[in-house]
């Protein structure tokens, strides 16, 4: 999971309002059950003690969210509305709530798109039209590919002067899936897509996959459904593009496991990965957090640690303030804190499943944290072989 969408979070001063909101009911008064449960959520908020302005903030969010599949996440501060994140499962009800000094992050492993954003281009000879899939939300049009038109069709005649219109139209598709190719790389990268799906023309889709980019072409695949066309089969479209993007996750936490458990046994004197609050707590204050492993159960996530205004600012003891730039440090809980930190240093998330099938416990982070690390800690010490100052 890529977190660059809660960078309005990131920088601001809390004391943060956090709401897990269920908009799935679609009957017939359910315009009235979410003005209740919006009524909830603020009487619960202000029962933790937040502020009024902040209370109403949250309200007039929650209660002007149309139905949709699943839920919304709400963050406010200071009498704002700061973010509203579209769940892709619905969280409970009541609506979960939380007043504290960090946004409320770690249920958007369990409620919020976890699979892999997949960026659909639906191609023909004379260009293509590209569409984000999971990018908290329904379906959201990225772009579109205006190829040059003419000429565009062989014919079937043999002379000299059609071999030469021939090979013009053959020049035409070859400059159209370019151009194609290279827009997609252009927009895979600014969307943080992890991967492409093709559809549509056999011989184009084939012409575009092999002028990506070697990185993209690897995590690019094809589906024999869909297209430009009128009447194109989007269901069975929508399947294929299902289908890749969870397997593309269980390939990505099989990985992530197996780099874990090679990681964090010194070799040569590096550790590749690390595991447990302080080991965590150092690496998120160096920027060294490649990766952030999350089992949703471990104890650890419930932990308290130390924190300021600035992502980074993170400590495992109060007196540890000093080395921080924080003067006035507060308490969090660790998974938030590591978090904030992740989604500021453009670091991964990867959420496990309780019992990593086929994995052994040996390969869950001791305590449900973890971390891929960006550079090794040397002499297998934190701190890259020297001392922390605290």
């Amino acid at each position: 999971m890529n977190l660059a969408f809660l960078d309005p979070l990131l920088h601001k001063p809390g004391p943060w309002a956090s709401v897990y909101f269920d908009t799935s009911d679609a009957t017939e008064n359910s315009a009235e059950v979410r003005e209740l449960q919006a009524r909830d959520a603020c009487d619960r908020l202000a029962g933790l003690g937040a502020d009024p302005a902040t209370c109403r903030a949250v309200y007039d969010r929650l209660s002007g969210l149309a139905p949709d599949d699943a839920g919304r996440a709400v963050f406010a501060t200071d009498g704002e509305a700061v973010l509203d994140v579209p769940l892709a499962a619905p969280p409970p009800s009541p609506p979960l709530t939380s007043w504290a000094v960090l946004p409320r992050l770690a249920p958007l492993l369990d409620y919020g798109e976890r699979d892999p954003t997949c960026l659909v281009a639906y191609v023909d000879r004379r260009g293509a039209d590209l569409e984000l899939r999971g990018t908290h939300g329904r379906p959201a049009p990225a772009d579109e590919v205006r190829g040059r038109q003419w000429p565009m069709h062989r014919t079937g005649r043999a002379d000299w002067s059609e071999r030469h219109f021939q090979l013009a139209v053959q020049n035409t598709w070859d400059e159209n899936a370019a151009r194609i190719a290279e827009t997609l790389a252009t927009d895979a990268e600014r969307a943080h897509a992890a991967m492409v799906m093709l559809a549509g023309d056999p011989r184009q889709r084939r012409a575009v996959r092999e002028r990506l980019p070697e990185s993209l072409r690897e995590v690019t695949v094809e589906s024999e459904h869909g297209g430009r066309a009128a009447g194109s089969s989007a269901r069975l479209l929508d399947a294929d593009i299902e289908e890749a993007r969870e397997r593309l996750a269980r390939e990505r936490t099989a990985e992530a496991l197996e780099r874990f458990e090679a990681g964090r046994a010194p070799a040569d004197g590096r550790l590749d990965a690390a595991e447990g609050v302080p080991a965590l707590v150092d690496a998120a204050r160096e920027h060294r957090i490649d990766t952030l492993l999350v089992r949703h159960d471990g104890p650890d996530l419930h932990r308290d640690v130390w924190v300021g205004h600035e992502p980074d600012q993170v400590a495992l003891r109060r007196s540890d303030s000093r080395y921080l730039g924080e003067p006035a440090p507060e308490p969090a809980r660790a998974d938030d804190a590591l978090l904030r930190s992740a989604a500021a240093t453009g670091a991964d998330v990867v959420a496990l499943p309780t019992a990593p099938a086929g994995a052994g416990t040996g390969a869950v982070p001791a305590g449900g944290l973890g971390a891929l690390l960006r550079w090794p800690y040397a002499d297998g010490v934190p701190g890259g072989g020297h001392p922390s100052p605290a």
